[in-house]
């Protein structure tokens, strides 16, 4: 019995020391739930945020972007662009290495994590092949649309020629898509490297129980330093959990077990928030919130290619713009996060924004306009169905209740998100709630979802929206480098797109964040995109 005894106080002591010395090191560690599945931790399949968040600590490409979407170097130190000949050509760094390895292990020797090697340009040239690889099927093989080819000069210099001018290039090599990995790597772990990631990023794949837990440790030889010349990242690992349920999540927060949250979700909204928008005072002593634009416009899109013969009418779609308060919305539905949509549909953060003046909440016009539409089709009772997940129908019963007032009869249709995207993309729905975030920060990414040529299935113009001048402007804002010059472009097609009203923009979104008081160093970005190489934590 004494021995019984005697055996579980040293587990129990082991244990408390254990836990001690976790406790210890915990200001050492970045704790952050996912509440979505990671598929891969393969930057050829970096398509959502989910993947993308994880691989911006294991991968780094030719450029970077700062907070403001300035383009940054990365792994190139510096590139010239010719605007004759449509050549990029960047010159790498010399110090940067892949993460150590057993792939990188000559034959004949251990199968030692100590290997590894300098990443040179014909590494990117890989990396790139890989997107083009049939047999990878690479969610991210578009990038490459515009690259006519590419080529290493030497293990230091790069050359890509476009088969015709696109500014935003540069923006788009920043995608995590076009992050370098080791054909080493790639080779040694075939289909398991989605699950055994090598990169050059500021930490380092250490062990993955999916669905459960992901662990990242610090990379001992990132090239990067701080402003100190301090060798970063600051942060020994990431831990990512996996919790499903976002309330769950907003608890593991308020019990100091996860250093941030993302976002703003409708179970604890206001827990979190006032009605102004303002952090809760109980909250002050463990949190603290920032904020700013995240390049996402929320909006109601028309498909103008249907029969339903009330949606062709611009002047019932202008009704609809004016027929409700945008402000209204955002104060009381989302808490006063989000900036009301009365501009274009170009949001907050990229060049054009504010340039025009768009729909403001004007009921009595919006009846004019209504008894306009009446007087020319002999319709006395308009009717549209709207189309949603249930993530927005409060919006969207908004939205209803304010039209019916101003006498526009509106269903909403609520389905399962999969559904809404495939009914969308099929034609099936006359109106639909849709977002767009941006894929690269150009509003060219923006505007590319009302050129013609861009219907779907063959692109992202889900309205079916064409106009001869709109996609002359956009096709001549693609040849021009200057981006002054391209946001005069940018302004007029945004005007065009307010006047004939394909779509109803509802708010420009902000991300939101809220951060353990510990917690330095994290920052914002328009993207919402999780950079934690200059994280620090307090003890």
């Amino acid at each position: 019995m004494i021995r019984i005894i005697l055996f579980f106080t040293i587990i129990s002591s082991f244990l408390s020391c254990q836990n001690k010395a976790e406790t210890e090191r915990d200001h050492l560690v970045f704790h952050y739930n996912e509440h979505g599945n990671i598929p891969t931790l393969d930057p050829a399949f970096a398509r959502n945020p989910q993947a993308i968040w994880p691989d911006n600590q294991l991968y780094n490409g030719l450029v970077q972007l700062d907070d403001s979407l300035n383009i940054m170097p990365d792994i190139a130190k510096r590139w010239t662009i010719d605007d004759s000949t449509n050549t990029y050509t960047f010159y790498l760094r010399t110090d940067v290495y892949f993460h150590q390895n057993r792939a990188f292990a000559q034959e004949g020797t251990q199968n030692s994590k100590r290997y590894t090697r300098k990443v040179v340009a014909e590494d990117f040239v890989y990396s790139f092949d890989r997107l083009l690889d049939e047999g990878v099927a690479s969610s991210g093989s578009w990038v490459m649309n515009n690259v006519e080819n590419y080529k290493a000069v030497n293990d230091s210099t790069l050359i890509i020629n476009l088969k015709k001018p696109f500014p935003a290039f540069l923006g788009l090599l920043s995608m995590r898509y076009c992050s370098v990995v080791p054909k080493e790597a790639v080779e040694y772990y075939g289909n398991e490297f989605r699950r055994n990631p090598v990169g050059t990023g500021p930490f380092q794949f250490k062990m993955w129980e999916e669905n459960v837990k992901l662990v990242f440790t610090k990379n001992p030889l990132y090239f990067e330093r701080d402003e100190n010349g301090k060798r970063l990242p600051h942060l020994e690992a990431v831990a990512i959990t996996f919790l499903p349920d976002k309330q769950s999540e907003f608890l593991q927060f308020a019990q100091g077990k996860l250093d941030f949250i993302s976002g703003l979700d409708g179970s604890y909204k206001d827990e979190l928030l006032t009605t102004e928008g303002k952090l809760q005072s109980k909250y002050n002593d463990m949190a603290y919130m920032i904020t700013g634009p995240y390049l996402n416009t929320e909006y109601l899109g028309i498909f103008l290619g249907s029969k339903t013969t009330e949606i062709q009418n611009k002047t019932l779609r202008q009704a609809i713009n004016y027929g409700f308060d945008r402000k209204k919305m955002v104060t009381y539905l989302r808490n006063g996060m989000g900036i009301p949509a009365i501009h274009g549909f170009i949001p907050k953060g990229l060049p054009g924004y504010e340039e025009i003046n768009g729909y403001t909440y004007q009921p009595e016009k919006a009846k004019q306009l209504i008894e306009q539409y009446q007087t020319e089709t002999g319709d006395s009772k308009p009717e549209i169905t709207i189309g949603t997940n249930s993530q927005y129908l409060d919006i969207c019963e908004y939205v209803q209740r304010e039209l019916e007032k101003i006498g526009i009869n509106v269903t909403i249709d609520v389905m399962p998100p999969s559904t809404l995207r495939q009914m969308r993309s099929s034609g099936e729905l006359d109106i639909f709630r849709g977002s767009w975030i941006a894929d690269y920060p150009d509003a060219e990414n923006y505007l590319s979802l009302f050129y013609s040529q861009n219907f779907t299935p063959n692109g992202p113009n889900y309205t079916h929206f064409k106009n001869e001048v709109y996609d002359s402007l956009y096709v001549n804002s693609l040849s021009v480098s200057n981006i002054d010059e391209r946001k005069l472009l940018y302004t007029k097609m945004d005007s065009i797109i307010i006047e004939e009203a394909p779509v109803v923009p509802l708010f420009y979104d902000m991300a939101v964040r809220f951060v353990n008081n510990k917690v330095s160093g994290l920052g914002i970005n328009p993207q919402n995109f999780l950079i934690l190489k200059k994280v620090k934590k307090e003890k």
